[in-house]
């Protein structure tokens, strides 16, 4: 595998029953890089992010092949450790979630299912955490207070610190602005040029001028079909597929 290469994807055809949702995804996501998938609604981008996690194993009737690549590990084989692998492969969702108790709690919630009982190790991991999400000195003196009480790009700031508590290696937004208003977007943006310093991220995002600002790597799907993947200004300057082109400038969509 390549060096600089977290994940590669081989020919990953996904099922829904009879219905086949992507069809034959061949990619290489780069490490401390972002990379964004767009494309229009139910073109298969949120399928493939959960993919990348096995969060479709959730689904009864979810069908996979192909092959999944972390660091060279086929994350699909039967004797992967899932629970592990959403470790190392965090997620943040459309609708910021937190948990219902305090913000404190939220962050550490994961290290302390994981077995982290000492306070002074949660207290740093909760600052750690509250800081890199850039959330600490807007609530370092309501900790207490509950997640709920958050604004909605607040909160999603913590849901993203909660994933961060996890020591992920990989963070997976599923269009995470997309109920925000345009300051709180521009936080989250901020956060994940930060962030890509220490993680590797892959973001779906409905916005093509947010995966144009933010993102390093573009992948443009459509009807389950990877059609064209590089580097962000080339695909967005100069697209090598007429379906990208059409989709940039509006043409369809």
């Amino acid at each position: 595998m390549a060096e600089n290469n977290k994940f590669e994807v081989e020919n990953l055809d996904l099922f829904y029953g009879e219905f086949q949702a992507l069809k034959s995804i061949t990619m290489d996501i780069e490490a401390n890089k972002v990379t964004a998938f767009i494309g229009p609604s139910g073109c298969g981008k949120s399928t493939f992010l959960r993919t990348l996690n096995r969060m479709n194993d959730l689904i009864d009737t979810v069908r996979i092949d192909g092959e999944i690549k972390l660091d060279g590990q086929d994350i699909y084989k039967k004797d992967v450790d899932v629970t592990d692998l959403r470790r190392r492969v965090g997620m943040v969702f459309q609708k910021p979630n937190p948990f219902p108790m305090s913000i404190y709690d939220n962050v550490v919630y994961g290290p302390r299912a994981q077995g982290i009982k000492d306070k002074k190790k949660l207290d740093e991991i909760a600052e750690s955490s509250l800081r890199a999400a850039a959330l600490w000195d807007e609530v370092k003196d309501k900790l207490n207070k509950s997640g709920l009480a958050l604004s909605g790009g607040q909160q999603q700031r913590l849901c993203i610190a909660r994933t961060i508590a996890m020591k992920p290696e990989i963070i997976l937004m599923d269009e995470p602005t997309s109920a925000l208003d345009p300051i709180a977007t521009l936080k989250v943006e901020q956060l994940m040029e930060e962030l890509k310093k220490e993680y590797t991220i892959v973001i779906v995002t409905h916005s093509m001028q947010q995966a144009a600002r933010i993102s390093d790597t573009t992948a443009f799907f459509l009807m389950g079909e990877l059609i064209e993947m590089g580097d962000t200004n080339d695909i967005f300057s100069n697209p090598k597929k007429q379906q990208t082109e059409d989709y940039i400038t509006g043409r369809f969509g």
